[in-house]
C-alpha cells in the first residue's frame, strides 16, 4: 500500500497546526477550496506547515466569503529530507518554475540562485518560486517546503563558503567520467549541488571553482544537458549516493 493518499487534496498554511485549532483561510485559498477543488462546508483536506507534520481539517464558513479549516488528528508527523543545499543560475520564467518544482520534489532544504557572468535572467521573484514550491510539495505529499534565499553573486557565495558543507560542481569538463566515483569520496552529511547557467561557466569562474578544497567536480554523462534536465540529474545522484535514498 502507498505511503500517500494521493486521491487526498493538500493545503500548505503558514500557522501552527494542533488537534482543535482553527486556521483563517486567505482571500486566494478560500477561492482555491471553494471555487476550485468545490469542497463544501465540513468537507475533508489535509493541511500542513512544514513544521508540525500532516493534519486532517475540515472547511468551516466564516461570513459569507470567509473560511477557515478546523484542525483534528495528526495524521503524519513531520518528515525532514537530505540536508541539500541547491545552487543554480536563474533560467528564464517557464524553467525556472519547472527547476524549482522539481528540486523541492527531489527534497531539497535550501534554493540558493546565484549569479555567474553568463546568467541570462538575474531578476528573481521570490515570491513566485516559493509558490511553485508549495504546489509542488502540495501535490507530491511533501511534507517540508524548501528555504529560498535572495540571489547571490557566485564568488562572494564561495567567499563566505562554509567547508563543512562539500560543493558538487557539475561540470560537463570533469576528468571524472563516473560520478559515483567522485560522490563515493565525500562523507554523508550536509551538501550542496551547482549547476551553472544555460550558457556554462567561463574559465575565470572554473578556476575559481577548481581552488576552492570544498569542490568536488562530477559529470553528468557524456551528453550536454540543460540546466533543468541537469538538476534532476544530478539531484538524483546525489540522495542516491550521500541522500536518503540509501
Amino acid at each position: 500500500m502507498s505511503r500517500y493518499n494521493f486521491a487526498a487534496q493538500r493545503l500548505f498554511v503558514d500557522a501552527d497546526l494542533a488537534e482543535g485549532s482553527a486556521v483563517g483561510c486567505t482571500p486566494a485559498q478560500t477561492n482555491y477550496l471553494r471555487n476550485v477543488l468545490r469542497l463544501k462546508t465540513q468537507d475533508p483536506i489535509l493541511v500542513f506547515n512544514g513544521r508540525d507534520g500532516e493534519w486532517r481539517a475540515h472547511l468551516q464558513e466564516t461570513g459569507k466569503r470567509g473560511a477557515a479549516l478546523l484542525v483534528g488528528e495528526r495524521v503524519r508527523a513531520q518528515e525532514e529530507g537530505p540536508d541539500i543545499h541547491y545552487l543554480f543560475a536563474p533560467l528564464k520564467r517557464a524553467r525556472l518554475d519547472y527547476m524549482v518544482e522539481k528540486a523541492t520534489e527531489m527534497g531539497v532544504a535550501r534554493l540558493r540562485p546565484v549569479l555567474t557572468r553568463r546568467t541570462v535572467a538575474e531578476r528573481v521573484n521570490l515570491e513566485r518560486l516559493r509558490a511553485h514550491a508549495i504546489e509542488a510539495a502540495e501535490q507530491c505529499g511533501i511534507l517540508r517546503i524548501p528555504e529560498i534565499d535572495a540571489p547571490e553573486r557566485l564568488d562572494r557565495a564561495l567567499a563566505a563558503w562554509d567547508p563543512a558543507r562539500p560543493l558538487i560542481f557539475c561540470d560537463e569538463d570533469s576528468e571524472e567520467t563516473c560520478p559515483f566515483t567522485a560522490l563515493a569520496r565525500i562523507e554523508p552529511g550536509p551538501v550542496a549541488v551547482l549547476i551553472g547557467p544555460e550558457g556554462g561557466f567561463d574559465q575565470a569562474e572554473r578556476e575559481l571553482l577548481s581552488t576552492q578544497p570544498f569542490v568536488t567536480r562530477i559529470s553528468l554523462g557524456p551528453r550536454i544537458l540543460r540546466a533543468d534536465t541537469a538538476a534532476v540529474a544530478a539531484l538524483t545522484l546525489v540522495n542516491a549516493v550521500l541522500g536518503d535514498w540509501r
